[in-house]
């Protein structure tokens, strides 16, 4: 008997047919003989729509009330999968996070798994139920309800899996695994079979939708093999994994945009060495997530430092270093630039083959597109351009390196 985890996005639930599409697979899957417990996020706009009414009350309202608000968006989605189980003669019962032993730490609405206690579930699974949780949300030690920010479900339930043991767990969405390149964006991208999780954390981190990075990060750690598939078919999906010799066969394994990105440059900085270390704590202390990072000393001896950041970000990372401009020196100021996306090639092959960041520029450059800043892994090359002219940018890099031809 195995033990199954299934997790669900926002659009699997989104509407009473969908709940009870999930409720059949889930029943399908108890019944060959498995013990199954679900992760379930909130209907497909259920959390905008409770983020939108506590801005209606007011501009700035608490973190810690709103975690208690949008907490409910899952617990909904529960309660009503459970109902829809019943109504097929099946046997269920809905958790929230804390209900489920999900102990969190950190700050409200970016809260952070500590450990997990799933008595709870065992002894539900063992009375025959299957066990429905609610994901994005666990309990801090004082008590408080925590959220885990955006994409939150998807650590729920990796983060369940690896501590129940479980032998299977399975990412459901609306997409039918993780491909080469937003289909939406390229008509000849194609489903990556088998990725690692070195190639599936870099996709995330920059800008593919289909997990949450911190996901990722938790699934490598633990070495909790996953499947991302269509929760609206019985296709075969794209399984994440640890890295073998055959990923190196091919290059590049994917493309991943990231809109919304907006440049914050300090420059005119006549501090010490320690001007990186000034600013970097500063937006630590904000908590304000920054991706490339470049830095450079002009022929006058005055430095500069520029870094991205999604848009929603910019407003606060302005205020936070506004308090530090004194002590980088008498001349700094800070620059901003909107309008930007972000550009990642990604693949485990980069490593062996020699190349790849002159494929990408020329092909970009062949196209008329210009790149600003650039940085770089083992594993990635991502480049910042203008969000005109990203679609355009990640068509050109798709076609330099024939992804749509497969291995």
């Amino acid at each position: 008997m195995a033990l199954v985890v299934q997790k669900y996005g926002g659009s699997s639930v989104g509407t009473i047919d969908r709940i009870r599409n999930v409720a059949g697979r889930l029943m399908d899957t108890q019944r060959e003989g498995n013990r199954v417990i679900a992760v379930i996020s909130a209907m497909s706009g259920v959390t905008d729509q409770l983020i939108g009414l506590a801005h209606q009350v007011m501009e700035n309202p608490p973190e810690r009330e709103l975690d208690m608000l949008v907490s409910t968006g899952e617990q909904q989605s529960v309660a009503l999968l459970c109902m829809a189980i019943a109504e097929m003669g099946g046997k269920a019962i809905s958790l929230t996070g804390a209900q489920a032993g999900i102990c969190t730490y950190g700050s409200h609405t970016r809260g952070r798994i500590g450990s997990i206690s799933p008595g709870k579930i065992f002894e539900a699974l063992n009375e025959g139920h299957i066990v429905v949780c609610a994901g994005f949300q666990g309990v801090a030690e004082d008590g408080d309800i925590h959220t885990l920010g955006r994409g939150g479900s998807d650590l729920s339930a990796i983060a369940l899996a690896a501590a129940v043991k479980a032998d299977i767990c399975r990412i459901y969405t609306d997409v039918d695994g993780v491909y080469t390149c937003d289909p939406r964006v390229v008509r000849e991208a194609r489903k990556i079979p088998c990725l690692s999780y070195e190639e599936m954390l870099e996709m995330a981190s920059s800008g593919s939708k289909v997990m949450q990075a911190r996901s990722v990060e938790l699934a490598k750690k633990y070495g909790v093999v996953f499947e991302v598939r269509n929760s609206m078919n019985n296709n075969s999906g794209t399984i994440v994994q640890e890295e073998n010799s055959a990923m190196e066969s091919l290059t590049v394994r994917g493309i991943s945009i990231e809109r919304n990105q907006a440049r914050v440059t300090v420059s005119g900085i006549t501090a010490p060495v320690a001007y990186t270390a000034i600013i970097l704590t500063a937006l630590a202390e904000a908590e304000i997530n920054i991706d490339m990072i470049v830095a450079n000393t002009a022929h006058d001896g005055r430095a500069r430092q520029s870094f991205t950041m999604n848009m929603s970000e910019l407003g606060a990372a302005q205020a936070a270093l506004k308090g530090v401009l004194p002590m980088l020196g008498p001349e700094a100021r800070l620059e901003t630039e909107a309008g930007l996306a972000k550009l990642s090639v990604v693949g485990v092959g980069m490593r062996s083959n020699s190349g790849v960041a002159a494929t990408v520029f020329r092909a970009l450059a062949d196209a008329g597109i210009v790149t600003g800043m650039i940085a770089t892994s083992e594993i990635r090359i991502s480049t910042t351009v203008e969000a005109a002219d990203v679609e355009r940018a990640a068509r050109a890099v798709h076609a330099a390196f024939h992804l749509e031809q497969g291995s």
